[in-house]
C-alpha cells in the first residue's frame, strides 16, 4: 500500500513541475511576442524532455542528493513513509503555487520537505551537507543571474548598435505594416502606442505596436536571425530544466521496488510533460508578461544566462532552481532597462521565502498521517 502511495505522490510532484516550471524556459519567447502561447508551449515540452531523457547520463549525483541520504539519517530516508511524505508535501506546495500564478522552485519544494519530515520523523540534520549542496546553490544562482544579465545584456545592446542594427517600433495593422518609429528616446513606444489608437479608429481594425529590429550582420537578416537564436536559447533552458529537475523526482520513486533509475527518469519525465502541457497557463502569464517588459534581444540575453547556470549546475550535480535562476535573469533584465515591475517581483520573492515552511509544514502533516497507516 505505502509503495502506491509514494509513485502516486512522486507522479503528482512531477505534474506539478511541469505545471509551474515548464513555461519559464520560454517565457521570454510569449512575453517578447516572438511567438504565441501555443508554439511556445510546444517547444518548451518538446527540449524539457529531452533534457529528461538526457538525465539518463548525466545527472546520477543528483539523484543521490534528492534521495535524502547525506542529509538526514539513512535510515529514515529509506522509510516509504518518508519519501511519500516528502513528495506529497512538495507536490502540494508547487500546485498551490500553480494554482495561484507563482513561479516557485520544486527544489525548493523538495528541500522544505525533506527538512521538515525529517526533524519530524527524529532525524538529525547535516548541516555541511545541507548548506554545501542546497543552500549555497539555491541561493548563489539567482543572485549569478541577475549580475550575470545586467553585465551581458549591455555588451550585447553595444555589439548590435555598432554592427549597425537598429531597433525599431512597427504599427502594423494585420500583416500590413503601416509606419515604422524609431526607437530612440524613452518615449518612442509611447509615441508609437499613440498613434497606433488612431489608427484603430480610422480604419477600423485593431492596430498593434511591435518592437523589432532592423539590419543585418555579416549578410544574414538580424530580426530573423535573433529569433532563431532566441528559441535556441530557450529550448537550452528547457532542456537543462528538464537535465536539472527529472533526477530529483526520481529519487521518489527508487524506494519503490518496480522502478529503476531509468523507468523511473522516463516516467517522471513524461508527466512533467503532462503538467506542462495542461496547467502551465497562469505561471506562464506571471513569467512571460508581469516581471518586467522586454524586446526580443533582451528575452534572447536572459535565455542565455539561464540556460549557462542550469546546464552547468547540473553537470557538478548542484542542486539549482531553474525558477530562481529565470526569475534571476528577468530582474536583472528590468533593472538594466528600467522596465521592472517591483510589485510583481516583490510578490514573487514573498512566495520563495514562503516555499520552504509550508513544504516543511505539509511534510510532517503527511508523515504523521501516514505513520498511523
Amino acid at each position: 500500500m505505502i509503495f502506491i502511495v509514494i509513485v502516486v505522490a512522486a507522479l503528482c510532484v512531477a505534474y506539478a513541475n511541469g505545471s509551474n516550471d515548464n513555461f519559464k524556459g520560454v517565457a521570454t519567447l510569449f512575453g517578447s511576442g516572438t511567438t504565441d502561447y501555443r508554439k511556445a508551449l510546444l517547444w518548451a515540452t518538446g527540449t524539457t524532455m529531452l533534457g529528461s531523457i538526457a538525465a539518463l547520463l548525466l545527472a546520477g549525483n543528483l539523484i543521490k542528493s534528492f534521495g535524502g541520504k547525506g542529509l538526514i539519517d539513512d535510515a529514515i530516508a529509506m522509510q516509504p513513509q518518508f519519501a511519500a511524505s516528502v513528495a506529497l508535501a512538495a507536490g502540494a506546495t508547487v500546485l498551490i503555487a500553480s494554482r495561484i500564478g507563482m513561479p516557485i522552485s520544486t527544489t525548493h519544494s523538495l528541500m522544505g520537505a525533506l527538512l521538515g519530515t525529517g526533524l519530524f520523523a527524529g532525524s538529525a540534520v547535516n548541516m555541511g551537507t545541507l548548506t554545501s549542496k542546497f543552500m549555497i546553490p539555491l541561493l548563489t544562482s539567482p543572485v549569478i543571474a541577475v549580475v550575470a544579465t545586467s553585465l551581458i545584456y549591455p555588451v550585447l545592446r553595444w555589439a548590435r548598435i555598432r554592427s549597425g542594427v537598429t531597433s525599431e517600433y512597427c504599427l502594423c495593422v494585420g500583416t500590413e505594416t503601416v509606419e515604422v518609429v524609431p526607437a530612440v528616446g524613452k518615449n518612442c513606444q509611447l509615441v508609437a502606442l499613440e498613434r497606433a489608437e488612431k489608427l484603430t479608429a480610422s480604419i477600423g481594425q485593431r492596430a498593434t505596436c511591435q518592437n523589432r529590429y532592423s539590419g543585418s550582420v555579416m549578410g544574414l537578416d538580424a530580426a530573423s536571425t535573433l529569433d532563431r537564436a532566441h528559441f535556441l536559447s530557450s529550448g537550452m533552458v528547457s532542456f537543462a530544466r528538464g537535465l536539472n529537475d527529472t533526477p530529483k523526482m526520481a529519487a521518489m520513486l527508487l524506494l519503490a521496488p518496480m522502478f529503476n533509475v531509468s523507468t523511473s527518469l522516463i516516467v517522471i519525465g513524461l508527466m512533467i510533460a503532462a503538467g506542462g502541457w495542461i496547467s502551465a497557463r497562469r505561471v506562464a502569464e506571471t513569467m512571460s508578461n508581469k516581471i518586467t517588459t522586454m524586446n526580443h534581444g533582451q528575452g534572447f540575453t536572459a535565455n542565455l544566462v539561464t540556460g549557462l547556470i542550469v546546464i552547468g549546475a547540473s553537470r557538478f550535480g548542484l542542486p539549482v532552481s531553474t525558477t530562481h535562476v529565470s526569475c534571476g535573469s528577468l530582474f536583472g533584465l528590468g533593472a538594466v532597462t528600467g522596465g521592472a515591475r517591483m510589485k510583481a517581483i516583490f510578490t514573487i520573492l514573498l512566495s520563495w521565502v514562503a516555499t520552504l515552511p509550508l513544504a516543511a509544514s505539509l511534510g510532517m502533516v503527511f508523515y504523521f498521517a501516514l505513520s498511523r497507516v
